[in-house]
């Protein structure tokens, strides 16, 4: 759980693999744009600032959390080193919130499992929009960034591999 007023996204960038030679794919949700879109430009920020060209880095959008499965499984197809699947996912009054997170975490897992590409797991499931904003941008940083930094070591160990 994250600490009142502690930013989770600061990194020693020095303890970063160079990520110059890699290409990402960026699979964003529409829905909770105004999340997703702060989500989406802290991994492209942390991402140029460890060495990644723009050109290497590859985004669709998908309509939802739900589509971020597919929208990750055809990305695989693109020939990068990892994928970011960005989305958010708010608590409402119907059991349609516990169906798409268990989903949406079950099939980037099984991604995970059955593929060689890694996908890193960048969707809120928050209570509230408040929740949200402080986790794309506000007071406990942007996920986004780490889910860049994740996506970079993760290709390392690919490569590695």
């Amino acid at each position: 759980m994250a600490t009142a007023n502690k930013n989770l996204s600061q990194y020693d960038k020095a303890t970063i693999p160079d990520a110059s030679k890699f290409r990402f794919g960026i699979v964003v949700s529409e829905w909770n744009d105004s999340i997703t879109e702060n989500l989406y430009q802290g991994a492209y920020d942390a991402l140029i600032e460890n060495g990644v060209l723009p050109s290497n880095i590859i985004r669709w959008n998908v309509p939802g959390s739900f589509e971020l499965v597919y929208g990750c499984k055809k990305m695989q197809d693109r020939m990068v080193n990892a994928i970011i699947a960005i989305g958010s996912v708010i608590q409402g009054e119907t059991k349609h919130f516990d169906f798409v997170c268990e989903a949406v975490s079950q099939g980037i897992k099984d991604l995970n499992v059955k593929g060689e590409t890694p996908v890193i797991f960048c969707v809120l499931t928050d209570n509230t929009l408040q929740q949200a904003k402080d986790r794309a941008g506000g007071k406990h940083g942007n996920k986004g960034t780490e889910a860049a930094i994740a996506a970079i070591k993760m290709a390392e160990l690919r490569k590695n591999s």
